[in-house]
This record gives C-alpha cells, structure tokens and sequence, in this order.
C-alpha cells in the first residue's frame, strides 16, 4: 500500500472523487427508469436474482463486491470461475444487449458512490483470475494502485477480448491511464464511453 499511494496526491484524488460524484449524480437521474425496466426483462427472461454480485480486487488489493445486472444465465459458473468470451453462450438476449450497450454496469454507480470504485480506471478483476494473470504479466497489481473504473481507457480503445494475450495489451492501457491520470482524461474517456455505448460497442 506505501508504494501505491507515491502516485496519488491530495489535489488529484479530490478532482477524481468530485468527478466521481457529479457523474453519479447525473448518470443516476436516468438510470432510475432505466434500471426499472431492465430489471423487469431480467426477470421475465430467465429465472433468478436480478443483480449479480461478486467479489473483485480493488485499490491496494483490498477485495470488495461488484454489482451489476445479471446478463447470464443463474447456473453460469456451475462448474466453477470461468472467464467471459465473445458469444458466450451463458449469456441471455436481454443480458447481450445490456453488456453491448453497457447497462449492465449501471449499479456499479453504488460501488462509485460508496468510494470503492471510480467512474473511469481499470475494469476489477477477480483473484482466482488475477493470480493466473500475474504468472503471465510482469506488475500486474501495479493496476491496484489506483481504484478501480466503470470504465477505462483499455475499454474504449481496445476491442473485447478473454485471452492472457488480450489482458496484456489491456494491462498496458491501464499502466498507460496511472501514470498520466488527470481531470482532462477522465473526461475524455468518459466521453469515449458515452460514444461506445450509443453505436453499440460494449468493449
């Protein structure tokens, strides 16, 4: 934890954090009716919960519970962790057009708001898989030296990929996003994300 927090200072986190909370804030006034109605679909669709929980490692490898809309199937890891692929066939229809237009994470605007996440940085990973990855990428918990993001910069510059080969590439966005971090960035991605999510290419 000393060694991560050399790259934050008091100026920077409090830019960050109010950025946090005005997106919160903003993305929140839609996302009620919108969260409304998915849940509804979920719940037609497929039997189960309508929220998906799960824990993921975040700043200073300190685990926490993500939340999100469930857009798989409820027996989806029956025969233990698996990573998500392209056409995945766990996923339901109505899951597959909210992980395209990026619905799915609109809970995790409760994970930002309690200070667990961030609106942008590195996408959580889980530690069953995390310790795979670190085997194969030299520094792979440098990422957990900032909170982890709804969104990154991997997510809006980098297309869908489940392989170690696809985690490397991503891993470098992510290095790429600590290091030069600012308020200017944030908003870029943000905006990027926005772009994304409305021609439908969930990354």
């Amino acid at each position: 934890q000393k060694a991560f927090s050399i790259l934050s200072n008091k100026r920077n986190v409090n830019e960050k954090r109010f950025i946090d909370l005005l997106f919160v804030f903003m993305i929140g006034l839609i996302a009620i009716p919108i969260g409304l109605l998915t849940a509804a679909l979920i719940k037609l669709e497929s039997p189960g919960p309508v929220f998906f929980k799960q824990r993921r490692t975040g700043q200073y490898n300190q685990e926490f519970e993500v939340i999100k809309f469930r857009s798989m199937r409820n027996d989806a890891e029956k025969n233990g962790a698996q990573w998500a692929t392209k056409n995945d066939a766990r996923v339901t229809k109505v899951g597959n057009f909210i992980r395209k237009t990026r619905i799915d994470e609109l809970p995790q605007l409760i994970n930002v708001y309690k200070g667990e996440m961030s609106m942008v940085g590195p996408r959580p990973e889980r530690e069953v898989f995390i310790e795979v990855l670190e085997k194969e990428i030299p520094y792979y918990r440098f990422r957990h030296a900032v909170k982890p993001g709804v969104t990154g910069l991997a997510q809006v510059k980098y297309p869908y990929g489940a392989s170690v080969e696809d985690a490397v590439w991503k891993h470098k966005f992510d290095i790429y996003y600590i290091k030069h971090q600012n308020w200017r960035m944030e908003l870029k991605i943000l905006f990027l994300t926005v772009k994304t999510v409305i021609f439908g290419m969930g990354r």
